[in-house]
């Protein structure tokens, strides 16, 4: 069985990453799922509890789970890492190599495996010449794998490009990987 490991991160778009986890199960895939605090404040755990029958992570020092050091387990188990919605918070602190949270520690950890990124964002964030240095600073290293936001009318009331990509299109480039 697959095994992937999908981030939520702090974006309008977050609810639409229970629809993505629930994709993947119904394929027959296990996920497992990290949420940032600020990913919390859209939706909630036990969305992605239900969905996927697994713990939900977020706190790196999660008291009732002391013997377990997420970010080493859930990089090892992983067969590939997704970060559906990505801010541009998430993509700067992996492009500068800060591993402050649990989803950023466990992208450090799952080094050498596939980093699926879906951003989703304000259009001028995502044009903005800081975030787009860090997208082709981590396309520089070959296994993260970006997948372009789409042009939309955004939460912000902008028509632009920053939508988060059609989820069809986010789970496919993650199965087309665990096709080869």
């Amino acid at each position: 069985m697959k095994n992937i490991v999908i981030g939520v991160t702090g974006s309008i778009a977050a609810y639409k990453a229970a629809d993505i986890a629930h994709m993947f199960v119904k394929k027959g895939i296990n996920v497992d799922v990290i949420m940032t605090p600020s990913a919390r404040e859209f939706i909630t755990p036990l969305t992605f509890r239900s969905l996927t029958g697994n713990r939900v992570y977020g706190d790196m020092f999660a008291d009732n789970y002391p013997d377990d050091i997420a970010h080493i387990s859930l990089s090892k188990k992983a067969d590939a890492l997704l970060i559906a919605p990505a801010t541009a918070n998430i993509i700067g602190k992996i492009a500068s190599g800060i591993a402050d949270t649990l989803l950023t520690s466990t992208v450090m950890a799952v080094y050498g495996k596939p980093v699926f990124i879906a951003p989703a964002m304000n259009t001028n964030m995502w044009t903005n010449p800081v975030l787009q240095s860090n997208i082709t600073k981590l396309r520089g290293y070959g296994y993260y794998k970006f997948i372009e936001p789409k042009t939309s009318l955004l939460a912000c009331g902008t028509y632009g490009k920053g939508a988060l990509a059609d989820l069809e299109v986010i789970v496919g480039e993650v199965l087309s990987y665990f096709e080869k």
